[in-house]
């Protein structure tokens, strides 16, 4: 056994997983060389045996990260129940099955009740959780990004196994194209490169190494490999000193597990809904409760009262009506390549202030392109983007030799487009936009590779920074070389122009150098290319690499996606403030941002990690509040969090959107973490609440305006909603304060109004498309409640028309009956009849109060009467519901309803067509009267 690996470790997630400092040097495992690595490890060239192999998984455990904490089904099923809404509803239900206890048992009427309220709440319950677990199940299909096998040297055998049966000190083979399935050292490299971005966010490949290093952590020496990325170029072996949750990949993901989930503004609008009408319902019931007993009542019948205004006041349907109207935003979403997790965070992307947003794979493509050559003082432009050979060099006869040369010193290679996939580069991404751009100019890569068979190469190096290769042509042997282009100049001598080559001069040099900087300033990765004629084989790279013809500069990006620039004007015209955080260059950073409109105009401010940790809370807070444009860059995982906690923190409801296990924490901290589906990790995706399956910027800003259409919805069907709870409430008063004996609504009439008549529009209305100016409005306000004045005002002018309509109804046939109060009975047919027309009078007035609604200040005539077919249909449902209450036996024993005439309809019509003009006058004045949005951005009453 190694050294640093402590025998009879326990197996269990507790147990450390990997060599920390090794045995009492102090020195990190970068710092040993490749034979000292070994040695620590206990590992012989050709691998590990099989038993000593079974002996670490035994003690170490198999290399996988622990499945993200998940409360069990039942447990998440029982969270539906803890909403103050059921709650209130639980409770009803209690006292009702304790009033039935103390009454006389042949009277069913409170055991109904009891149960109807108790079926409510599991109705409800039900509902919720089906949503989110159909749409937790969902994201579960999605591909996971860590590879399932991996190639290892066991008993000198090569051999693929699954990547979970890795243990420290196995011997990874490693080639181009492979994912790195641990944490390891190299001890082997030939030209051997990664990409790291899902660690560091920075999509560039970087070269390994098998050399000793002095950096101070495994993450930043270039002789480690990490879980989680990819091998660009090149070949080598490594020895694996991480496992599972001890890897890179496995802090970051402690990280997110310990970030707390955030509530979404939603649910604490809604809890403090829940808690003030609650808080009202229990004090206008005990209210209630005190003045019946107050005149001599009997205590359960006085508690029955009670408890029917109790019922009166709290909207059961809500719940049922919220899920599902979230739940309908989660489709359309669904549809727009958004994949919603959590019901309630629908809206909450909606009333985003800020985007936090990586570059790389969300505003990017992810495919390096070259758009500019330069070539003796010419510029070459390039059209097309990504690996696909589609489009041209300008004027490519000069720049020929130039990519040939360019293309020839190549490891990678194009793959053609599959059914399941386009075009991709089996290699590294630089390589790969060279030789598209070479087929862009009109050559045929294999062919010339044919003609000029290499026979020779000298490996890309970070010391050096070039890579060369040799090839045997007709004419002689040719040394192709591509690199940095300060360092390959160093080596030239002669430049190539139209077509000869002659001195390098100082001006010369001089305008390679100012082409260079155009290039870097505008944020493109830049390659110088050269040749040199041989006539034997170079034995080294000093050789090879002097005396140098420069041929020109590649200019090569990553380019933006094609939709982002449009997406980033919407979010902008919305008020959206967009910050750009990234792992990647701050030159890079900023081209990116303008080309897609995140910066324009002045210069942005540009912060990189290094200064985030030299400020303090108060510094960062200014920093974030100081206006203009902001730009984040190199930052770790923690800056990230750090920084949405402190948008946060000033009251901003933050979006984050990102792809790698680098972004997972913030993506966790935001108010609404938004992945890559397609590109993305299993960490980020876990971490997120929802998914881009298209990985597209554009998805975000569409999904913005769902959210903030399905706010609008929700305000609309809250005013329908609570317009009827106080048209149930003050008829039950004024019979009260009247002296009448009876209630005009019982408690069953109401559930059957809240949950029969009302669910069906009021859901119908959460299905209303976004109205046309909705991305033409800023955010709304953190102090804007969702009982905003407004809304409240509007529900009350709504409630007391119906109110006024209910009461004049059931207290004309009360009195067109003829007999005094004091003798009405429940089984007076008037009394019937007086309780079937206060629930009708409020089923036909909530059929026109729900076309009332659609708008807030447009005439509903305007935007037509008849546009929305679901709410016309839900709408006659009810009105057909009431009927059947008024007319079918069976129903009338259990509503002890009554039939009603025909004349009776028609002056209840008359009374629905009376409340939707009066709403329309109200609009009509509002129309007249300026608001300005100050005035829209009321706190709550």
């Amino acid at each position: 056994m190694p050294r640093h690996l402590v025998a009879g470790a326990p197996a269990d997630s507790a147990r450390p997983q990997a060599a920390a400092p090794l045995g009492g040097s102090g020195a990190t495992v970068q710092g040993l060389r490749p034979d000292e690595v070994f040695e620590a490890y206990g590992v012989p060239p050709r691998g590990l045996s099989a038993e000593e192999a079974e002996s670490r998984r035994t003690a170490y455990g198999p290399n996988q990260l622990p499945r993200a904490r998940r409360k069990g089904l039942w447990r998440r099923f029982a969270a539906q129940f803890t909403d103050l809404f059921a709650v209130v509803l639980l409770a009803a239900s209690a006292l009702t099955f304790l009033a039935y206890a103390l009454q006389d048992p042949r009277d069913a009427g409170n055991l109904q009740l009891a149960f109807a309220i108790l079926g409510v709440v599991v109705l409800n319950a039900v509902i919720g959780f089906v949503q989110e677990y159909s749409a937790e199940r969902t994201a579960q299909t999605l591909q996971a990004m860590v590879p399932h096998t991996c190639r290892v040297l066991r008993d000198g055998e090569r051999r693929e196994l699954p990547s979970s049966a890795l243990v420290p000190g196995d011997l990874v083979l490693l080639e181009a194209g492979d994912a790195v399935s641990a944490d390891a050292r190299v001890v082997e490299a030939h030209g051997l490169s990664v990409n790291n971005a899902p660690l560091t966010g920075e999509s560039s490949a970087v070269g390994r190494s098998a050399e000793p290093s002095s950096a101070g952590s495994a993450l930043d020496a270039r002789n480690c490999v990490f879980m989680g990325t990819t091998v660009v170029s090149g070949s080598g072996k490594a020895i694996v000193h991480a496992t599972g949750p001890a890897t890179e990949f496995g802090r970051i993901f402690r990280l997110t597990d310990t970030a707390p989930r955030q509530k979404t503004p939603l649910q604490r609008e809604v809890a403090v809904m829940a808690r003030r009408v609650a808080a009202l319902a229990i004090a206008i019931g005990a209210g209630m409760l005190a003045l019946r007993l107050q005149t001599g009542q009997p205590v359960v019948s006085a508690f029955v009262f009670a408890l029917g205004v109790m019922v009166a006041l709290v909207p059961e349907g809500l719940p049922a009506t919220l899920s599902v109207s979230l739940a309908i935003g989660v489709r359309r979403m669904a549809r727009r390549q958004a994949l919603v997790k959590r019901l309630l965070a629908v809206e909450a992307l909606g009333s985003t202030t800020v985007i936090c947003t990586d570059k790389t794979g969300t505003l990017t493509q992810a495919e390096m392109t070259v758009t500019r050559i330069w070539s003796a003082g010419t510029w070459h432009a390039v059209s097309g983007v990504g690996y696909a050979p589609v489009g041209a060099v300008a004027h490519p006869g000069p720049v020929r030799e130039l990519l040939r040369s360019a293309a020839l010193c190549t490891d990678a290679r194009l793959v053609p487009p599959t059914a399941r996939e386009g075009w991709r580069v089996l290699g590294d991404t630089t390589e790969g936009a060279i030789l598209v751009a070479a087929a862009k100019g009109g050559l045929d890569i294999a062919a010339e590779k044919d003609a000029a068979p290499r026979i020779g190469e000298f490996p890309f190096d970070p010391v050096r920074k070039l890579m060369s290769t040799v090839h045997r042509g007709p004419d002689g042997d040719v040394v192709c070389v591509k690199g940095a282009p300060q360092e390959l100049l160093a080596r030239c001598t002669r430049i190539r122009h139209q077509g000869t080559a002659r001195a390098l001069t100082e001006d010369l040099r001089a305008q390679v150098t100012t082409a260079n900087d155009t290039m870097a300033g505008a944020g493109l990765r830049v390659l110088g290319v050269a040749v040199r004629r041989m006539e034997e084989l170079p034995g080294s790279t000093e050789q090879a690499e002097t005396g140098l013809t420069f041929l020109g500069l590649i200019g090569m990006l990553d380019p933006p996606r094609a939709e982002v620039s449009e997406a980033v004007r919407a979010c902008h015209k919305a008020g959206i403030r967009i910050v750009m955080v990234t792992g990647d260059h701050p030159l890079t950073a900023e081209a990116i941002a303008r080309r897609v409109g995140i910066v324009t105009g002045a210069s942005p401010t540009v912060v990189t990690g290094a200064r985030l940790d030299s400020m303090d809370a108060a510094a960062l807070d200014a920093l974030l509040a100081a206006p203009g444009q902001l730009l984040l860059c190199r930052v770790s995982p923690e800056h990230k969090m750090r920084v949405v906690a402190a948008f946060q923190s000033r009251g901003e409801v933050v979006a984050v959107t990102g792809d790698g296990a680098n972004d997972a924490p913030a993506l966790k901290h935001a108010d609404i973490g938004v992945a890559m589906g397609a590109g993305g990790t299993d960490v980020a995706r876990e971490a997120s609440e929802m998914v881009l399956l298209d990985d597209s910027f554009a998805s975000i800003t569409a999904a913005v305006e769902l959210g903030r259409s399905v706010y609008g919805n929700i305000r609309k069907f809250l005013a329908y909603l609570f317009s009827h709870n106080i048209a149930e409430l003050v008829p039950i008063l004024a019979a009260a304060f009247a002296g009448f004996p009876l209630v005009p609504l019982t408690a069953v009439q109401i559930l059957a109004i809240d949950l029969g008549s009302d669910v069906l529009p009021a859901l119908a209305l959460g299905a209303e498309p976004p109205e046309r100016d909705t991305m033409e409005r800023p955010p709304r306000s953190r102090r804007e409640r969702l009982f905003s004045a407004a809304l409240v005002r509007r529900f009350l002018f709504l409630g007391t028309v119906m109110s006024l309509g209910v009461c004049a109804v059931f207290f004309w046939q009360v009195n067109a009956s003829g007999i005094p109060f004091d003798e009405f009975t429940a089984d007076d047919p008037a009394y019937r009849k007086a309780i079937t027309l206060t629930q009708a009078a409020i089923v036909v007035g909530q059929f026109f109060n729900a076309l009332a609604v659609r708008t807030d200040r447009l005439s509903v005539f305007t935007a037509g009467l008849f546009s929305n077919p679901r709410l016309i249909a839900a709408g006659c449902f009810g009105v057909g519901l009431m009927a059947a209450i008024s007319y079918a036996p069976p129903l009338q024993t259990v509503f002890n309803t009554a039939p009603l005439a025909l004349t009776d309809w028609a002056v209840l019509a008359g009374f629905g067509v009376l409340l939707l003009g009066a709403e329309e006058a109200r609009k009509w004045w509002v129309r007249r009267t300026p608001v300005t949005i100050e005035k829209e951005k009321e706190a709550a009453p």
